[in-house]
């Protein structure tokens, strides 16, 4: 694997997860003295990422992680939408039924598991896993690569939003329990059933991620006006 392939797998998985939040510095010289590289695939890995709207130039600071606000999730789900109900509609007539009452009956006990007892991270992680596989499972039985290539982008930038469930039990619970449904509905075959269940989840989806979303951040010259203002009133 390339250099700069490396640094931008590891770079991006951190993004999606959290560990890198957003407003963090992603600095040349910090990361390719951290990955033991060069700068150039450094380079090359960041300017994937910022091409990919998960980091941005920010003024004087450089290249940061990009900030996910209320602002991006409405749009990011209106795209998400029509790209997963369609997925989920060809693979119900496409797909293995089987494959799908399997990763229903796996589903129904992670929400089971999150009803009954605390959520950890390695809890969370598995089930966060888990709807990975059930995505590649429809996109793999929609069997349209220009429908997956459009949904991977998408997905990516909505992987950070669901993160923001990742400290609210319940939620979790009910969305396993809605990835149930719709991996269910695709088993039976009817493409009305898995619209419907994937506009359920979506839904609440959208109720969910946008009473969580952090507010716009400022711009910076309103930050500094701000942070001026402050100092002058204390």
């Amino acid at each position: 694997m390339r250099a700069s392939q490396r640094v931008y797998e590891q770079l991006r998985a951190e993004i999606i997860d959290g560990d890198l939040p957003p407003g963090q510095v992603l600095a040349e010289v910090e990361q390719s003295q951290r990955f033991g590289i060069s700068r150039t695939p450094v380079r090359e890995a960041i300017g994937r990422l910022a091409a990919e709207g998960l980091a941005e130039q920010q003024g004087g600071r450089g290249v940061v992680v990009s900030e996910v606000t209320v602002d991006d999730i409405t749009p990011l789900f209106e795209v998400r939408e029509a790209l997963d109900i369609q997925a989920a509609r060809l693979a119900a007539l496409r797909g293995n039924p089987a494959e799908f009452t399997a990763l229903a009956d796996q589903l129904e006990s992670v929400a089971k598991d999150f009803d009954t007892g605390p959520v950890h991270h390695d809890s969370s992680a598995a089930y966060y896993d888990l709807v990975e596989q059930m995505d590649r499972a429809i996109d793999s039985a929609a069997a349209n690569p220009w429908l997956d290539a459009a949904s991977s982008t998408v997905r990516m930038q909505l992987a950070r939003v669901r993160r923001l469930a990742a400290h609210d039990p319940s939620r979790l619970a009910a969305a396993a329990r809605e990835h149930a449904q719709i991996a269910r509905a695709v088993s039976t075959g009817s493409a009305q059933l898995a619209e419907a269940a994937v506009r359920l989840h979506l839904s609440n989806a959208l109720k969910s991620a946008l009473a969580k979303a952090p507010p716009h951040p400022p711009a910076p010259e309103q930050a500094d006006a701000d942070q001026v203002a402050a100092a002058s009133s204390s």
